[in-house]
């Protein structure tokens, strides 16, 4: 078995059902024990001293992983805390939480992926463990043998989400100054958790007083009959927006199956996701501190930057890629500079007050704390982003490239377009260009009003582009000008660019 075809960024993540199961209690047991005896070694102690929690998300192979991988932590000689449904976050957070406090914690789940897959995310103290930690435990495990060994650790069964919970409700009411038991009576709140692991918030919010009607998709099901629960999901994203409309709610909000990512709808059913949602939760911050930078990912449209200027802020683009943006957020912090948040444009936000840790659900209750405030008032979130400059047009186009070597014919691509970017004198290199080649266009006769950037993916052998351009026809007018340059160059499928540009 190729144990590193398990290795997906700082997951571990596979194919879980079915005949092509690849990720099996087997290899849950294996990483289970590979992690109990990192984390005793790392904090350099007995493997018998060491705890590690447990958690998992509504796929219906969650059970079986999480129970092989209790098993192998216990054959180890650790103990296991065993919460069950959980949300990612949640297992972070029961590590710096009085009474709880394992060494370590596994969160079973495999995002917002289809329900035939799933993996294992892994958090220490410190945060979620990095790509070289990953390839190092896949290594551990490939020479772990469990079968046969004797379970020498106890494994107890706890709750963690009532804590949890708690935990958000403190925030509402920090939030909000106020120590009432209901301080969001009168909010209307569509909750769509996607037959996930988020359904809870909905009770949540109306223990506190909100009004839930409308909500969907609570309870948890691993065949996610429903949508995907995914907030760049159009089809998720229209279901939250249609409910919203129907029963006249204040604001909708939508999960993945996990929770690490959300987006929310405002009252007129306008979803707000990518741009608009880093839009909005910058504004909040900024309103509160001017002055802060916010680091977000590369792709990120010329508009949210002018919107975060105007708002007294800095815009800071980075690597795509939720670990890149936390801890270049993270650094930029260590280094003096204020910055409040890193987020991504698919949604993954993690916040300096919240550890930088990366929980969509704790984004959506600040949300909701303004959501009440501006209620107050007779506004709505969306009043905060009126002045957010949207492109006219854009794309996403992705190039798969089949040269064996997919890594140096990808850098070899973007080289090209560099060195022709660097003649050209219509073509101007962005300032903050921190991942693969971004080009910004004065198009018909205007400054800087269209992009594209042309990157190398994380993991995949594509060239993911995205492209935007605030006039009518310069989306076409661009990926025409970037196929002429990147015609010929060998091992890049450019069969998708030539269709964007003709259809």
């Amino acid at each position: 078995m190729d144990w590193m075809k398990f290795k997906s960024g700082s997951d571990v993540r596979g194919t879980a059902v079915g005949e092509n199961a690849v990720l099996t209690p087997h290899v849950a047991a294996c990483l289970g024990m590979a992690f109990a005896r990192y984390v005793a070694q790392k904090k350099d102690k007995p493997v018998t001293q060491v705890t590690i929690a447990l958690g998992r998300d509504s796929r219906i192979s969650g059970p079986e992983l999480l129970r092989g991988a209790a098993e192998g932590i216990s054959k180890a000689g650790a103990n296991v805390l065993d919460f069950g449904m959980c949300t990612t976050p949640a297992m972070y957070m029961s590590i710096i939480t009085p009474g709880f406090q394992p060494d370590g914690s596994i969160m079973i789940t495999a995002s917002h992926h289809p329900y035939d897959k799933n993996g294992l995310k892994f958090f220490l103290e410190e945060g979620g463990i990095d790509g070289k930690t990953v390839t190092t435990l896949l290594e551990m495990a490939s020479g772990m043998e469990p079968e046969g060994m004797a379970m020498a650790g106890s494994i107890t069964e706890k709750a963690f989400l009532p804590t949890y919970m708690e935990q958000l409700a403190d925030r509402i009411r920090k939030g909000l100054d106020t120590e009432l038991a209901k301080p969001l009576l009168g909010l209307h709140v569509v909750v769509d958790a996607g037959n996930g692991a988020g359904g809870f918030y909905a009770q949540l919010l109306e223990n506190l007083g909100a009004w839930i009607e409308g909500s969907q998709f609570l309870e948890p099901d691993g065949m996610f009959p429903n949508h995907v629960p995914n907030p760049e999901n159009a089809e998720a994203m229209a279901s939250i927006c249609g409910a919203v409309k129907k029963v006249g709610a204040d604001l909708g909000v939508i999960f993945d199956t996990d929770c690490d990512r959300a987006a929310v709808v405002d009252a007129d059913g306008r979803e707000i996701n990518r741009n608009r949602l880093i839009a909005l939760i910058s504004a909040i911050l900024l309103d509160e501190k001017p002055g802060q930078t916010i680091v977000t990912d590369s792709v990120t449209s010329s508009g949210l930057k002018k919107f975060i200027n105007d708002w007294g802020g800095e815009h800071y683009r980075y690597k795509r890629g939720y670990r890149n943006v936390i801890d270049e957020a993270i650094r930029l912090n260590d280094e003096g500079i204020s910055c409040p948040l890193a987020i991504e444009t698919s949604g993954h936000a993690a916040m300096k007050e919240n550890h930088f840790l990366d929980d969509g659900m704790y984004l959506v209750t600040v949300l909701i704390v303004r959501a009440m405030k501006l209620k107050q008032q007779g506004l709505t979130l969306g009043s905060l982003i009126a002045d957010l400059k949207e492109p006219v047009e854009s794309r996403e186009i992705r190039l798969n490239i089949t040269a064996e070597d997919f890594r140096e014919a990808g850098k070899v691509a973007i080289q090209k377009v560099l060195d022709y970017a660097n003649a050209a004198d219509t073509w101007h290199i962005a300032p903050d260009n921190r991942e693969g080649v971004r080009i910004s266009f004065d198009l018909d006769g205007g400054l800087d009003n269209g992009w594209f950037l042309l990157r190398l993916s994380v993991h995949d052998p594509v060239l993911p582009l995205n492209v935007e351009s605030d006039v009518p026809g310069g989306v076409k007018e661009m990926l025409t000008s970037l196929y002429m340059v990147l015609e010929g160059c060998e091992g890049i499928d450019l069969a998708p660019l030539k269709k964007a540009i003709e259809a």
